[in-house]
């Protein structure tokens, strides 16, 4: 089917939406969170009851009841999700066995299965409804708007939705120049970390020199603990293609990259479906719904290096060289990809360039704060009752995100920290609950937005260790060019292994806050520029932690294993001598049936004699 006008798209959203058209609609959420908890297995049961061979839009039964799969809905906490459209349901922890009950009593028959309702953890209410749930309630969902509600598989579904409207007015009503002023009075900004204005960039590359240009989607997301791009790709990916295509009509591009990490198999496959989708729909091609617009799309799937999210290094991977920053000017705006002018934005500003011109500028400019407008996904993830993806206006407070959309600490626990942007990131503390997330206000306080990775702490994480993590992380990605990011990061690096040993000293923590400028002040790209921040983030507003550690010997939290002691208890231990057998230091010594002793100079304090011991008489003492 080729869609070759701008009427013919009108009529094929109408026949798509009759074709959707249905009484009841089963979505089983097949993002990757709810497909390693077995949600391919629930949706086989449910295509095995239902009769249905395949999940299409042409899929139903003679009752109207249509079954599809869908990206992430977020809720990846509560996961497998089955969302029942028509009866305005959704299920939570699904697995196979619950299928045949919810065809039974819900689909059949009406019934609602409370166990599979979502359940407040702080006073047991129960929850029918997506919207009533604390977790989606707090969120403003527009980037994410289909993610949950459509097949990613089926363009159809996605035209239903007004997929590809935007490109339509775009190509029959605007100008590049007035879809450009259109995206910077919107006030988007890179969502990528760097929150670089995103209309300017594009005018940027549209009055470089050169009739060759190039459109990259940056999708090397790399963030421990982040999954915001790969679920857009994993449940919308035509709303990017949508972005993309846009962009490349307003800067004179006719060739576009995918740039997708390859630990990211989904969402490489469901782009690579709807690639092919837009391509047989002439959404993609030659003289885009009858104009004279080319563009072509291909998917560069990385191999994992963290350095390929800086813009240059990502260029020079597509190219088939080493990952490694270039120094700037020149700009990719000038000179990028094979030294063409080239426009590079991540994945989730892309997406959110179709809504804004379906509906405006001054709609997307509503939402957010003064200088940072619209919303933003997070990773929420950590100490916090409720992970998973969420999207909720720039300018919500940390205490928004974390007790009311998370639900607050696990088991009762005291929230100590969060660390925000990743190992680009800083650590926000008890004190900025209250801070409105946005780009100037967590600059002011030595953090940044990052690529939207939340990771909350409770009392139980150690500061000084939560810092070596990333900084272990960041060390191994380095690329290697920069002598002060090569080598800063790894002395960095060794100074923290040092003190979480318990061999550190006051002049260590003084070397370390001495690196953590030279290397900031002296790496050549942003990655290497940012990778000090965790330590200089937690070193101010933590830097007690630190002095208990090289002073005091000792870990508050109770992780470092150096700190940690163990004790026999002389009333409780029996003389079994399980603990002296099973020690691998040969540590504990003592006579049958009478108390044992644990040499502390010889003690490894890997804790197998405490859980080893049948009569829990070897204790952690502080």
């Amino acid at each position: 089917m080729i869609i070759a006008t701008v009427e013919a798209l009108a009529d094929a959203r109408k026949e798509a939406r009759e074709k959707l058209k249905s009484r009841l609609r089963v979505l089983v959420c097949t993002g990757t969170g709810c497909v390693a908890n077995g949600s391919l297995k629930v949706l086989e049961r449910f295509k095995e009851l239902m009769g249905n061979e395949a999940v299409s839009a042409d899929s139903h039964d003679e009752t109207g009841i249509r079954l599809a799969h869908t990206g992430c809905h977020g809720f990846c906490e509560h996961g497998p999700l089955v969302k029942i459209e028509g009866m305005n349901i959704i299920y939570m922890k699904v697995h196979p066995e619950d299928v045949d009950e919810i065809v039974d009593r819900t689909i059949n028959n009406g019934e609602i299965i409370e166990r599979l309702l979502y359940r407040d953890p702080s006073d047991n209410s129960l929850f029918k409804s997506e919207e009533e749930i604390p977790f989606y309630a707090k969120q403003k969902r527009t980037s994410l708007k289909n993610c949950g509600n459509i097949n990613p598989d089926n363009i159809e579904e996605y035209i239903a939705r007004d997929g590809y409207a935007a490109l339509a007015r775009a190509l029959s009503e605007m100008t590049p120049d007035e879809i450009i002023s259109e995206i910077t009075s919107s006030g988007l900004r890179g969502r990528g970390g760097g929150g670089f204005p995103t209309g300017i960039k594009w005018g940027f590359v549209k009055k470089a020199s050169g009739e060759k240009k190039y459109v990259i989607v940056n999708g090397d997301e790399g963030d421990p603990g982040a999954f915001m791009d790969r679920s857009l790709l994993e449940g919308d990916p035509n709303a990017v293609i949508e972005g993309m295509a846009i962009a490349a009509y307003a800067i004179g591009a006719d060739e576009g990259y995918l740039y997708i990490r390859a630990e990211y198999p989904l969402a490489v496959e469901r782009t690579r479906t709807a690639i092919g989708q837009a391509l047989e729909y002439g959404l993609l091609g030659e003289n885009i719904l009858g104009t004279n617009f080319n563009f072509k799309v291909r998917i560069k799937e990385g191999a994992g290096a963290f350095v390929c999210g800086e813009e240059t290094a990502l260029i020079a991977s597509i190219e088939g060289h080493r990952g490694m920053p270039k120094s700037k000017p020149p700009f990719p705006a000038n000179e990028g990809l094979f030294g063409k002018p080239t426009l590079i934005n991540n994945v989730e500003t892309f997406g959110n360039v179709p809504s804004i011109l379906r509906k405006g500028a001054e709609w997307f400019a509503s939402m957010g704060t003064e200088n940072s407008k619209g919303t933003k996904t997070f990773a929420l993830t950590g100490q916090v009752n409720n992970t998973g993806l969420i999207e909720v206006p720039m300018g919500t407070t940390l205490r928004e995100i974390i007790f009311e959309i998370g639900g607050g600490i696990r088991n009762n626990k005291k929230f100590k920290a969060v660390q925000i942007g990743g190992p680009s990131g800083g650590c926000l503390t008890e004190e900025h609950l209250d801070l409105p997330l946005d780009y100037e206000s967590l600059k002011q306080v030595g953090a940044m937005i990052g690529s939207g990775g939340l990771v909350v702490m409770d009392e139980e994480t150690c500061i000084v260790d939560m810092a070596r993590f990333f900084m272990n992380f960041t060390q191994n990605e380095s690329c290697g060019k920069c002598v002060l990011c090569r080598e800063g990061t790894r002395r960095m690096l060794e100074i923290l292994e040092k003190i979480t040993s318990g061999l550190g000293t006051r002049e260590d923590i003084d070397t370390l806050a001495e690196l953590s400028v030279a290397v900031q002040d002296g790496s050549l790209c942003g990655l290497g520029k940012t990778a000090p921040n965790p330590v200089i983030s937690s070193m101010k507003y933590f830097m007690e932690e630190y002095i208990e550690h090289v002073e005091e010997h000792k870990c508050r939290a109770g992780v470092c294993q150096a700190f940690k002691k163990f004790e026999v208890e002389p009333l409780e231990c029996k003389g079994c001598g399980k603990c002296a057998r099973i020690c691998p230091a040969g540590a504990i010594s003592g006579k049958p049936k009478e108390p044992y002793v644990i040499d502390q100079e010889s003690c490894v304090r890997c804790g197998a004699c405490v859980a080893g011991c049948p009569f829990q008489a070897i204790k952690e003492v502080s």
